[in-house]
């Protein structure tokens, strides 16, 4: 998880994406935050990027349920095949070509070593 910092009025500091009812949700709590929007698509997509990573750091954690985690990492990864501007048949395909070509994960095969 990300650890949030201080600042001098003690709110924490995220500097991270949140879900677009959060700033709703939040407020229905008496939570103050402060948001912005992402106006510039490298940021959008860097940000996007750090969420999923801090989503698979959750899931190796066991902070939630892994079928909660998969969810959201699937909204993520969706969410960057549309900020990419990839069409999704084109994600299938590749993964397909990819199989296809080295198979997949079923025989839970781990490198060990080799030349």
């Amino acid at each position: 998880m990300l650890r949030a910092k201080n600042n001098r009025n003690n709110m924490r500091i995220f500097k991270k994406l949140i879900r677009d009812n959060m700033p709703e949700i939040m407020a229905a709590k008496g939570t103050p935050i402060t948001t912005r929007v992402l106006e510039d698509d490298a940021e959008f997509i860097a940000a996007l990027e750090n969420k999923l990573l801090e989503e698979v750091q959750e899931l190796r954690n066991k902070e939630k349920p892994a079928l909660v985690q998969i969810a959201y990492m699937q909204e993520i990864l969706d969410a960057l095949i549309k900020a990419y501007n990839i069409l999704p048949e084109n994600v299938a395909e590749e993964r397909r070509q990819k199989m296809e070509e080295r198979g997949g994960f079923e025989k839970c095969l781990f490198l060990e070593n080799g030349r």
